[in-house]
């Protein structure tokens, strides 16, 4: 007797669970299904930048891109995203769901003088380094510890197109499994596109062959490519490849900015991180100085 109401009890349990979950699998496709997708010819005007997307892929514009990012995956408010390019073959509500995050920085002309003298296995210990040395102040900004497992898919400039790309493999204290964060760079003439994708190592391929789908699909507007660049009027970054792949440089009164967006388990949770890591930065800010007095 004793064993059948306990089978009952598991019974009514697991009913129960399967009931929860059909309901918060119905509220998901609703809200999916809430969203206005486009298709084709993008235009980002905050940017001066456009998409020519293939059918491979969708656009949600800022406001759809924010839902999506902190109503749907939980993510603290972030007024700084564009847009959000989706996989047209993934639906948002599943596991195995991933995005591009379009963000844009208007801080100069990003110099590629650089990109052919980086040393990026240097470039990777010290950027390993560093993410060891911030985990303290992680810690005590309430987030857990990183750690830089290495490069997912290692660095690439593309000198012709003014395109950037790699991606880290990431292990965050608590995850089950290791966090894919890809990136991409394209330059412009008074700053640069970024395009974000994050997702578990497991869909490496996946998002890699996404990515680089969308890389050709990705351009910056007449008047405002790298090639239009004006020496006379235009402002200069004060970093280079290097730093961009490091993750960019807050120098500005001593700001942090973001490393990126992390993986939490199955929920698309992108975490802001520092990015400023004392050793890296230090390296990165006395190089800058250098060039200036160089230039001067």
């Amino acid at each position: 007797m004793w064993a059948k109401g306990l089978l009952l009890g598991l019974l009514a349990a697991s009913t129960g669970a399967f009931a929860q979950d059909n309901a918060e699998a119905a509220k998901a496709r609703q809200f999916v299904e809430s969203l206005h997708y486009r298709k084709g010819e993008i235009a980002v005007p905050e940017a001066q930048a456009h998409f020519r997307l293939g059918s491979e892929f969708q656009y949600l514009d800022k406001t759809d891109a924010r839902r999506v990012l902190e109503e749907f995956w939980g993510n603290p408010p972030d007024d700084t995203v564009l847009g959000l390019v989706v996989p047209a073959a993934t639906p948002l509500d599943s596991n195995e769901s991933w995005a591009v995050v379009v963000t844009y920085s208007d801080e100069g002309y990003v110099s590629d003088e650089d990109a052919a003298k980086t040393d990026y296995d240097k470039l990777l210990k010290e950027l390993k380094e560093g993410t060891e040395e911030e985990n303290a102040e992680r810690k005590k900004a309430g987030y857990e510890s990183i750690r830089l497992v290495g490069w997912a898919v290692p660095p690439r400039y593309d000198g012709d197109s003014k395109k950037l790309y790699w991606a880290k493999e990431l292990d965050f204290e608590g995850s089950q499994q290791h966090t894919l964060n890809y990136d991409i760079r394209v330059l412009g003439r008074r700053g640069y596109l970024s395009l974000n994708a994050v997702s578990g190592m497991s869909e490496l391929d996946t998002v890699r062959t996404g990515m680089q789908q969308l890389l050709p699909m990705t351009e910056f507007d007449s008047g405002a490519r790298y090639a239009d660049y004006n020496a006379d009027t235009d402002k200069i970054a004060g970093y280079g490849i290097a730093a961009l792949i490091g993750g960019g440089i807050a120098a500005k009164a001593g700001l942090f900015a973001k490393l990126g967006a992390l993986l939490l388990g199955l929920k698309k949770l992108l975490i802001p991180l520092v990015l400023v890591v004392v050793a890296f930065g230090k390296k990165i800010l006395g190089l800058f100085s250098r060039d200036k007095q160089d230039r001067a």
